[in-house]
């Protein structure tokens, strides 16, 4: 039978709803997960699976760094591996003043004491990357980085969730959340869901929450396209991304190649679908043409694109509600929070439970949008 209340409930079942609800059962909180589609419907399942602490904005570092931790051990904690494998990620630099820049990222990481990213010379570069054009002349790699496989990896979180007990119910639109005392109040089709803490999971559609709530933040809905080639002799084990031109590319063991970066086809989300730019599509197809000319035989096999949400600055909406007792929020996550979910559960699990992290947060808080 359904529960009509519980220590918390959880609006989203993307991979980070699924790792929080797996991590608040982990603590012996009692879960419910609503999710109006099915888990990893739109950005959980359909992104590039990378698995990086590259290229991350200092604010996300330390969530980054702590997420990390429990891919290295994912199978220890949902029995599934997730398709997870760590052969690093390079950032390309196509131009000696692109390298420069990098050069300088890096000596500040340092600085702050992290030491994930490391300068690479051409020489290197190709040794890690045979196959790449012999006019970049080096780049940054984070060696422990990898991918895995984005549906697999929230399907595991999920199964392991549901059989700590978390009440997980798909299909289920949330029509309303309301304060009532102490306690929320969630509303549904198939009734009410009472509980202490509430937690704002809701990818694309959580803007709208959080606003309902007097919390309006700049969040738009985004499609990010990727693309997906026949199978390729094996040429290529890190994942390669750019800057520049937008560009994430990564070789599965079966050969095909997952063509991505960030270029953004249409969302439609009151109609729950996307529309591809083909155009854009091209784009990309050009830049692997150039970087990668062992790629210039290849075929497109299909592309697709998943709703996402996109902060204005790029950056999550991770921890307390500034305005309500007991609210949460974790949504925002702007194109590259699949290697933050695992981390992300974790920490707002704690967050629920004890209200307090020592994973600093603060510049993903809700509270730098109130001017």
């Amino acid at each position: 039978m359904s529960r009509t209340a519980a220590d918390v409930v959880i609006i989203g079942a993307g991979i980070h709803g699924c790792s929080t609800a797996l991590h608040c059962a982990l603590r012996g909180m009692s879960v419910v997960l609503l999710e109006k589609d099915h888990a990893g419907r739109h950005a959980s399942g359909v992104n590039a699976g990378g698995v990086r602490q590259l290229a991350r904005h200092v604010a996300e570092i330390p969530l980054s760094l702590h997420s990390m931790a429990i891919w290295r051990r994912v199978a220890d904690l949902v029995d599934d591996d997730c398709g997870f494998v760590s052969d690093g990620q390079i950032l390309v630099a196509e131009t000696e003043e692109e390298l420069a820049a990098y050069r300088k990222r890096v000596e500040d990481l340092r600085l702050r004491g992290f030491t994930h990213e490391e300068m690479i010379d051409g020489d290197e570069l190709r040794r890690l990357a045979p196959a790449i054009a012999e006019s970049c002349p080096g780049g940054v790699v984070s060696r422990q980085d990898g991918a895995a496989i984005p549906f697999r990896a929230t399907q595991a979180f999920k199964r392991k969730a549901v059989s700590l007990g978390v009440d997980l119910r798909e299909g289920v639109r949330v029509t309303g959340v309301r304060a009532d005392g102490g306690r929320w109040v969630v509303e549904t089709p198939d009734g009410a869901i009472v509980a202490p803490k509430v937690v704002n999971a809701a990818g694309a559609w959580a803007g709208r929450l959080a606003e309902s709530l007097g919390e309006p933040v700049p969040v738009e809905a985004i499609a990010p396209m990727l693309m997906i080639t026949g199978r390729v002799e094996p040429f290529i084990r890190p994942v390669v991304i750019l800057r520049g031109r937008k560009l994430s590319f990564k070789q599965f063991a079966n050969g095909t190649v997952l063509i991505g970066g960030g270029h953004l086809g249409r969302a439609f989300p009151d109609e729950n679908r996307t529309e591809l730019d083909w155009a854009k599509l091209a784009q990309s197809a050009r830049t692997v043409w150039e970087l990668f000319p062992i790629m210039r035989s290849a075929t497109i096999v299909r592309a697709w694109a998943g709703i996402e949400a996109r902060m204005s600055d790029d950056l999550p909406v991770f921890g307390p509600s500034a305005r309500h007792d007991g609210l949460f929020h974790q949504f925002g996550f702007s194109a590259h929070g699949f290697q933050l979910g695992p981390g992300a559960g974790a920490v707002m699990a704690e967050l629920v439970a004890t209200g307090s992290t020592n994973v600093p947060i603060d510049g993903l808080r809700i509270q730098r949008f109130q001017a």
